[in-house]
C-alpha cells in the first residue's frame, strides 16, 4: 500500500464541525486526523486521544496522596511513570526510578548533593539536586578526590579502551588526573 493511499484512507468517524469524513493525514510532527473538506474545515486532531499518558496497569491499593484515587502505570512521552487515575484533572505523578543520591557535595554550590538525572534521550549526567538555583551538571561519574593543576573539589571518570581513568571536572582545565594505583602496582 503507498504511503497516499494509507493517509487518504477514510477512519470512518465524522468531523463534529461540519459532518464530513475524517482521514488519516501526515504532517512534520507525523499522522493526525484531519477533516476531508479540508481546506473549507480546517478541523485536526492527535490519533492517539490520550497524548498524556495512557494507562497501563491501575495499582491496587496504592491511593493518590492528593485527591485519594487510585494509582495507575502510566506510559507517557519520556517512558513509564506512575499517576494518579485521575491525572491530568489531578497532577500527582512519581517517578517509577529514583534518582541515586551520591554523597558528593556540589562543588559550585557547596550546599546541594549530586544526584543521578537522566536527560529526555535517555542519557544518564549527574547535576545538583538544587537545580534551578544551582546548575551544575557533568556527564561523567562524578568522583571525590581533588585535581593536582588546579585544586577543583570534584574528578570525573572516564571510560575508555584502555580502562577507566580520572580527570579533572573543571570544564576550564580539564587534565587527567593520576589516581595512584599506578604506584601501587609497581610495588
Amino acid at each position: 500500500m503507498s504511503k497516499t493511499a494509507l493517509f487518504g484512507a477514510p477512519k470512518n468517524e465524522l468531523c463534529p464541525r461540519c459532518g464530513a469524513e475524517l482521514v488519516i493525514r501526515s504532517g512534520k510532527h507525523g499522522a493526525f486526523l484531519g477533516c476531508s473538506h479540508y481546506p473549507q474545515c480546517d478541523y485536526i486532531r492527535p490519533l492517539k486521544p490520550q497524548a498524556d499518558g495512557h494507562i497501563v496497569k491501575v495499582l491496587e491499593g496504592q491511593q493518590c496522596p492528593l485527591c485519594h484515587a487510585a494509582l495507575a502505570l502510566r506510559q507517557g512521552r519520556y517512558g513509564m511513570f506512575i499517576a494518579c487515575s485521575e491525572y491530568p484533572q489531578c497532577g500527582h505523578t512519581e517517578t517509577i526510578d529514583r534518582p541515586d543520591e551520591t554523597s558528593i557535595c556540589c562543588p559550585q554550590c557547596q550546599q546541594g548533593k549530586l544526584v543521578q538525572r537522566r536527560s529526555r534521550y535517555g542519557k544518564t549526567f549527574h547535576a545538583c539536586d538544587r537545580y534551578p538555583d544551582c546548575q551544575f551538571a557533568v556527564n561523567f561519574t562524578p568522583k571525590e578526590g581533588q585535581c593536582t593543576c588546579c585544586h577543583f573539589p570534584l574528578l570525573i571518570e572516564k571510560k575508555n579502551s584502555r580502562g577507566a581513568r580520572l580527570f579533572c571536572a573543571s570544564k576550564t582545565c580539564g587534565k587527567p588526573v593520576d589516581s595512584g594505583k599506578t604506584s601501587e602496582s609497581k610495588e
